[in-house]
């Protein structure tokens, strides 16, 4: 009971330590040099804050997309421990089919190629 106690006192004395901080190091002003954007010593050329083309963006999507689809397919090995691999391995298939026609509906969009 003492050590849960005092885990959460010391939980409390560094949120509040690190709050405090926190505040303090927002209120200092920063100068003109590390407001500017860093490019390898050199004068910016122009301005840093241009917009991004959506196809990059689409591209990040895409990717997360089909990174969050091995993740959700790399225990499949293990599928076949289950009660019913079957129907695991036809919930898995659905899903690969899913992607699969999302790919397909995008890239006969255009929305993979760069060129316009």
């Amino acid at each position: 009971m003492n050590m849960i106690l005092f885990m959460i006192a010391l939980s409390l004395t560094l949120s509040i330590a690190l709050t405090t901080l926190n505040f303090w190091l927002a209120q200092m002003t920063p100068d003109p040099e590390k407001l500017s954007p860093y490019e390898c010593g050199f004068d910016p050329l122009g301005s840093a804050r241009l917009p991004f083309s959506i196809r990059f963006f689409l591209v990040a999507i895409l990717f997360l997309l089909f990174d969050l689809e091995i993740a959700l397919l790399l225990p499949l090995p293990w599928a076949t421990q289950l009660q019913s691999p079957t129907t695991t391995l036809i919930w898995a298939s659905t899903l690969i089919l899913i992607l699969t026609l999302g790919l397909v509906y995008e890239w006969i969009q255009g929305g993979l190629e760069w060129a316009e």
